[in-house]
């Protein structure tokens, strides 16, 4: 087997893998599978909650490690949970109480499942008493998320990123897809310069900056295209297939 410069593909799911369908494409999977077949780790790197990611790593067959999201979960491999990092209930309780105050759409993955606006919790239910993952804000007001961010920038003990520019998600602080990314490669035993990933939000930003080579999508916000190595097609150009065809399989 060839010895390749590029060890491990670590992919965001949402605006990269998937298509604005929602669907990985047959000519992603191919590409996914020969990357494989020459011993291509490929793991998937996403803010989306493990049982919303589980299915597309069922797909593809994959069973390498997963970073969840945006690397408040790691897994040795589907279904085997790695670590796990909570976000601390009072920061939840002030992130809510801001939200409220804000009048803006909001939700928070718990280990258990998704609350939000419509959703959340009974009145006098003891945050504590749940092991939270992430809380997020949507709104396409661009000062109103402008004056949530200072918000919570104040707050402190945040990181903050976004998956598409109309939201916020929020995890701990140091929490985020590189951290993630650099946990995986420790499980496989590779260096993050053999690594390369490929994003199209600012939850995607560190781990793009801090592996080998860094990809953004013809559709990522400006920032990430900016801090990458290199752009390709759009996710419904599959850009993807490019990555692999004329970087990694070479």
């Amino acid at each position: 087997m060839t010895i390749r410069k590029y060890k491990l593909l670590a992919l965001d799911m949402d605006g990269t893998l998937l298509n604005d369908n929602h669907e990985i494409t047959l000519e992603t999977i191919k590409w996914i599978n020969k990357a494989m077949d020459e011993g291509i780790h490929v793991c998937l790197s996403t803010g989306r909650a493990a049982h919303s990611a589980m299915p597309y790593a069922e797909q593809l067959g994959l069973d390498t490690p997963m970073v969840t999201v945006n690397g408040s979960e790691v897994w040795k491999a589907p279904h085997e949970l790695h670590r796990r990092t909570l976000v601390d209930p009072d920061l939840i309780r002030q992130m809510y109480e801001l939200a409220i105050e804000k009048d803006v759409w909001f939700w928070a993955y718990t280990v258990n499942g998704l609350h939000n606006r419509d959703n959340w919790l009974e009145e006098g239910t003891d945050l504590t008493s749940i092991e939270w993952l992430k809380f997020g804000y949507n709104t396409e007001n661009d000062e109103l998320r402008y004056q949530i961010l200072m918000a919570l920038q104040d707050m402190g003990g945040l990181e903050i990123s976004n998956s598409s520019p109309h939201n916020l998600e929020i995890n701990p602080l140091g929490i985020n897809k590189a951290a993630g990314i650099n946990e995986v490669c420790q499980l496989l035993n590779i260096d993050m310069s053999e690594v390369v990933a490929v994003g199209d939000s600012l939850n995607d930003l560190a781990v793009i900056q801090a592996v080998g080579l860094g990809v953004a999508m013809g559709n990522a916000q400006e920032p990430v295209k900016e801090s990458a190595d290199l752009v390709v097609g759009s996710n419904n150009d599959d850009g993807i297939v490019e990555v692999i065809r004329d970087y990694i399989l070479i």
